[in-house]
């Protein structure tokens, strides 16, 4: 099969890789629709190690089941299906003790492009097929579903590290796609005054549509006076730190209640060997504010749970999509799209015939 893929870092490009070999427990898919992520592109430019040479990139898609393994009880060639970006093998005990995402080892339930081949494909398989895959709900788009299974999934867990309640004051720095869910999550989640940070035109439209009340840009001055103006010097509830790696957790931090205020990091920080906390925003750390992060969860019924949202028009997350393309050769441009960041993009799709 062809993919398309990271050689080394900084190098990207068409590869082949043997066809796939279904388990009792897998289903192989044909892919529908793909979406190219930013952390595809940490993963092929940023980052390094054997892990990252000679694999496929990519782990935001919808498919078709061609194959499905004997043990699969609920999926059958033909179904169109929804695939988390995350999906863990749900077998291995550490699930009974912790997070489902780091059972077994750090990150061990992100699998694609990481501990096997991506979906940048003409092949995806899907381990765990009855715990991980959804079915493509009537009702959903194929655009609505592919933005869920990981911009959606992840900017919803900001606010549910970060224990919004309903009536509280939240900040999302950032409002890319992951920035723009997290604003969309808090909403849903009750809160009251929603800041978002950001300075593109089509983030901040889509932003306001999601819930946002106030934005701020740093154009404007410093974004902790501002954040700290507009609260009359209390600060807020809850943090989301969508963008801006370690710069904006500590602004974060700075706005954050003492203690009340929750933080949750979402951002990547790639390329860094050392995050540096101010001091003063941490108060000699007792200031009871709270840092949370975490990878997005998966599995199926979190994938469910968001589809139904979804489904009853609480959120339409196919409004973020800027970029359409057709064709599995048009994920090269795509990827290029999310590495050059043109200031009207938001996410690209690819539809594949």
């Amino acid at each position: 099969m062809k993919g398309f893929g990271v050689f080394e870092k900084g190098k990207v490009g068409w590869m082949e890789k043997p066809d796939y070999v279904c388990g009792p427990n897998d289903v192989i898919c044909r892919p529908i629709a793909l979406a190219p992520c930013s952390s595809d592109v940490h993963s092929a430019m940023e980052m390094e190690g054997d892990y990252l040479k000679n694999r496929i990139l990519g782990h935001e898609s919808i498919g078709q089941v061609i194959e499905a393994g004997s043990n699969v009880k609920d999926f059958k060639i033909g179904d169109k299906v929804v695939i988390p970006c995350t999906t863990p093998t749900w077998q291995h005990p550490d699930i009974q003790d912790g997070t489902h995402q780091d059972a077994g080892g750090l990150f061990t339930a992100i699998n694609f492009s990481s501990y096997e081949d991506g979906t940048f494909a003409e092949q995806i398989k899907v381990r765990s097929a009855d715990m991980n895959l959804a079915h493509l709900p009537d009702g959903v788009t194929i655009e609505q579903a592919c933005m869920a299974v990981d911009m959606m999934t992840t900017g919803f867990y900001g606010p549910e590290l970060a224990e919004v309640k309903f009536g509280d004051t939240v900040v999302v720095f950032g409002i890319g796609p992951v920035g723009l869910m997290a604003v969309a999550g808090a909403k849903l989640r009750g809160a009251g005054r929603i800041i978002a940070t950001g300075t593109r035109p089509d983030c901040i439209k889509i932003a306001k549509e999601y819930g946002a009340t106030d934005i701020l840009s740093y154009k404007d001055g410093d974004l902790i006076g501002q954040i700290m103006g507009l609260t009359g010097g209390v600060g807020v509830d809850a943090c989301i730190v969508a963008g801006g790696g370690f710069e904006a957790l500590n602004n974060a931090i700075a706005v954050a209640r003492f203690g009340y205020g929750n933080i949750a990091m979402l951002d990547v920080v790639a390329g860094e060997a050392s995050v540096t906390l101010n001091n003063m925003y941490i108060a000699g750390f007792l200031a009871h504010k709270t840092i949370r992060g975490g990878l997005c969860p998966g599995g199926r019924k979190r994938m469910e749970r968001l589809l139904s949202v979804v489904k009853y028009g609480r959120v339409d997350p196919s409004l973020m999509i800027t970029h359409r393309f057709n064709g599995l050769e048009s994920i090269e441009p795509a990827f290029q799209l999310m590495v050059n960041k043109p200031k009207d993009l938001i996410k690209p799709i690819v539809f594949v015939d």
